[in-house]
């Protein structure tokens, strides 16, 4: 038990080292520029078709219950402030946080892994080229930028297909239900969503790093990796979420 301890705070460690390491060459030149835009182009890739299909059911979910709500109550026409604050402050950021760490992040890691086993990292570091540098900041600016535009790209399905579903499926007046739209939203909300999208754009892509980084035991390590990834980025991230929706929440209330 205490070896298996010793084991995770020492896997903590070497994570942290990255993330300095990350921080540290991201401002080091020459930036890998060509490299950014080839893996945010393949993160958004294996990324956009489940965001959209993901998104799409969260928005009926959530403007079918809360509709029904505020039918209840006589308060219909405030679809649209419940619509925009459920979609900009927990839709689009949880939404992102699953294909970031579904799609992107695994898919990091595989590549990275890849090239682990295969020894290409070895292979750098003897012709004196840094893989962080090289490798692990593009891939994780990519995520960051990646997961920024996701987190956009949900709050304007979610806004769009709150207003189709609950106009035309639940007879909301559209008037009032654009009208409101900014009556419990603003711009602090919406800042607060795009920071949470971008931490998890961050995290997501250093969890992915990391673990292609570190790949044991040839193709199945690979593939443990992966699932590892998946986990490890769920994990960082909801509680990424919860920390940030409880400051956003404190500072937009102060």
């Amino acid at each position: 038990m205490n070896r298996k301890l010793a084991t995770s705070f020492e896997g903590v460690g070497d994570f942290v080292g990255l993330g300095v390491s990350t921080a540290r060459e991201m401002f080091r030149r020459p930036f890998e520029f060509r490299e950014t835009v080839e893996q945010s182009w393949a993160i958004a890739r294996v990324s956009m078709v489940p965001t959209v299909l993901v998104a799409i059911p969260f928005t009926v979910l959530v403007s079918f219950t809360l509709n029904i709500l505020l039918r209840e109550i006589g308060a219909q026409d405030l679809s649209g402030a419940g619509a925009a604050l459920g979609t900009i402050t927990q839709i689009g950021p949880i939404v992102t946080v699953l294909i970031v760490a579904g799609a992107g992040a695994t898919a990091i890691c595989a590549d990275l892994g890849a090239r682990t086993i295969r020894e290409e990292i070895d292979a750098l570091e003897v012709l004196g080229i840094d893989p962080v540098h090289r490798l692990v900041v593009p891939r994780v600016v990519a995520s960051t930028g990646v997961a920024i535009l996701l987190n956009s790209l949900v709050c304007t399905i979610g806004l769009g297909g709150g207003f189709v579903f609950s106009v035309y499926l639940q007879d909301v007046n559209p008037g009032a239900f654009i009208a409101n739209l900014t009556l419990l939203t603003g711009l602090g909300e919406l800042v607060i969503s795009m920071v949470k999208a971008a931490l998890f754009g961050l995290f997501a892509g250093l969890v992915g790093c990391y673990r292609g980084l570190n790949v044991k035991g040839g193709a199945k390590g690979v593939g443990d990796a992966v699932n590892e990834t998946v986990v490890y980025s769920f994990m960082a991230l909801f509680v990424v979420n919860v920390v940030v929706t409880a400051v956003g929440l404190k500072a937009t209330s102060g």
